[in-house]
């Protein structure tokens, strides 16, 4: 499934970003050269988490599991441009699924283990997903049932497999079976999902030569070939297959995998198995900083962190340089492709470092790392679309890169709403232009909250509560959480003569099949929703009460 143009596809060639190596061929090549090195380690905690014994495998023997359950798939009648979804905590099995789908020449559409009927089935109808992949149980709940309910409802779905499946496959012989099939490194890899201001997940198809099309972003965080790097987060989106298992599968080294986040077992394997590099939030570089045991940590093996979905502090910088001489780097991306890395590379000044991101693509501007090359970052008036160019002015990012989208999967009137006129990517995001050729992460334009890394659409849940009967109006925003960074609040307008509990909203949700992670914590019951004189709502105000409500 090829979705690029061809004159993108000339443009990128011609600038020597993209060729024909597919990520396979990446793969393939490490296991020629370092067949008996350690590739992959799953959590330690594997058995509590999913009933099976966790793994070290080598790079042959995971190779062997990639094309064994590759030419297992291809006997249920999988093939060219089929998409797979798949559901999974972070396992080898995971990582190996995407290789193996890849090796058939489908493309796999993964999912958060958190997400429930309400968003599967959006997927599965959209995507008209040929199999599900998932486990059988995990957090107490049953996902098996779940595929076979999908199945039930959508005729395209042929297959529900479970892990155990999985592993039987992994376990044949090889046969070579799968040599003939042609995959071209424009195909669609994957297509991953995304939830802004829309209320259903918006898929973001990547193409082979999209995602290593960002590798010189990712060395702007200070990765390097052979790097032990750890994932701390679902590997399922951009924040965990754009900063750890792309550039793992680039250059080589071993993939620390850890779900879901326990800080305990998170230090245990950033010690025990000399992790070089990782990506972090902000509440997990705080909670180390800060941790009472903080002196016995050693995380002398660490060369580089990239912390994603806000700056960090520049405390907690200067604290991770000081004890273990860890440069922390600020990166800013999206499952549409986009991403900009201020690394000590293109920013060495901590303080500048901290909240500045390089503007890559601006005229005359110089900067050391690759990606400087190939992408173009312009903030823009959004009302006008007119570029801004002065110190202190604030507008919307627009972005072009080899590792953007080329259109929104089967949704064109999203795709036209996303790009500008001369093909930019209107990322949604304020950013301000700032002095040394620097801009900064203002704002989200879009209406997120980022709960633990996870992006949650006010506007779906909004559309959940105003089917309540005791609900006459409703908004959602995000509150600050020193460990999560940001949790949900509801405010509610209730009917006339009605009252409202939290739990009249959980329940709603629960009812309507949505993930639980996007359950809000609190409940602020306010007589009208204040609004402007075209009826949007001030998000704003409502962030603002509920911060001072916090602070007291």
């Amino acid at each position: 499934m090829i979705l690029t143009s061809q004159e993108a596809i000339s443009k990128f060639e011609g600038m020597g970003i993209w060729g024909n190596k597919t990520i396979i061929d990446y793969f393939k090549e490490h296991v020629e050269k370092k067949p008996d090195q350690i590739c992959i380690i799953d959590p330690p905690n594997k058995k509590a988490l999913m009933g099976l014994d966790p793994e070290r495998l080598t790079y042959s023997e995971f190779d062997k599991a990639v094309d064994a359950t590759a030419e297992g798939l291809a006997k249920l009648g999988i093939g060219k441009d089929d998409i797979i979804m798949v559901q999974m905590p972070n396992c080898w099995e995971l990582a190996m699924m995407y290789l193996a789908i890849a090796r058939t020449g489908a493309l796999t559409s993964p999912a958060p283990v958190l997400w429930r009927k309400a968003e599967l089935s959006h997927i599965a109808k959209l995507t008209e997903a040929k199999a599900f992949i998932t486990v059988n149980e995990f957090n107490n709940f049953n996902h098996k049932h779940l595929g076979e309910e999908l199945m039930s409802e959508n005729s395209s779905m042929e297959h529900v497999l479970v892990v155990n499946d999985i592993k039987k496959m992994a376990q044949n012989d090889v046969k070579g079976s799968l040599s003939d099939i042609q995959i071209s490194a424009n195909d669609i890899f994957t297509i991953c999902w995304t939830s802004g201001t829309e209320a259903a997940p918006k898929g973001c198809p990547l193409s082979h030569n999209n995602w290593m099309g960002m590798t010189a972003v990712q060395k702007a965080g200070g990765m390097q070939a052979g790097d032990v790097m750890l994932t701390a987060g679902p590997l399922v989106n951009m924040a965990s297959i754009g900063t750890v298992f792309m550039p793992w599968l680039n250059l080589g080294g071993t993939m620390v995998l850890h779900h879901p986040f326990d800080p305990a077992v998170f230090m245990q394997q950033m010690i025990q198995e000399k992790v070089n590099y990782t990506l972090l939030v902000p509440a997990v570089t705080n909670m180390i900083a800060k941790h009472p045991n903080v002196d016995s940590f050693d995380l002398s093996s660490v060369r580089a962190i990239t912390v994603g979905s806000a700056p960090s502090s520049l405390w907690t910088m200067q604290e991770f340089n000081r004890r273990w001489g860890i440069s922390i780097g600020n990166i800013w991306g999206q499952n549409e492709g986009t991403g900009i890395v201020s690394g000590i590379e293109d920013i060495p000044d901590m303080e500048i470092r901290v909240d500045h991101f390089p503007q890559f693509g601006k005229p005359g501007a110089k900067w050391k790392s690759n990606a400087s090359k190939f992408i173009i970052a312009k903030v823009i008036d959004s009302a006008t679309g007119d570029e801004l160019t002065k110190t202190g002015d604030v507008g919307e990012l627009v972005y072009k890169g080899p590792g953007v989208i080329a259109e929104y999967f089967r949704n064109p009137e999203a795709t036209k709403k996303g790009f500008t006129e001369d093909g930019f990517f209107k990322t949604g995001d304020q950013f301000k232009i700032k002095d040394g050729d620097c801009i900064a992460f203002f704002d989200r334009g879009k209406d997120i909250i980022i709960r633990g890394g996870f992006n949650i659409s006010a506007q779906e849940i909004e559309n959940y509560l105003l089917s309540h009967p005791k609900v006459q109006d409703a908004a959602v925003v995000a509150m600050k959480d020193e460990r999560l960074g940001e949790k949900m609040c509801v405010y509610i307008c209730p009917s006339p003569g009605e009252k409202v509990e939290l739990s009249d909203i959980t329940s709603l949700l629960e009812e309507k099949g949505v993930a639980k992670y996007k359950y809000p914590e609190r409940l602020e019951i306010i007589d009208m929703i204040p609004r402007n004189p075209v009826g949007k709502i001030l998000k704003n105000k409502l962030r603002d009460d509920i911060n001072e409500k916090l602070e007291k």
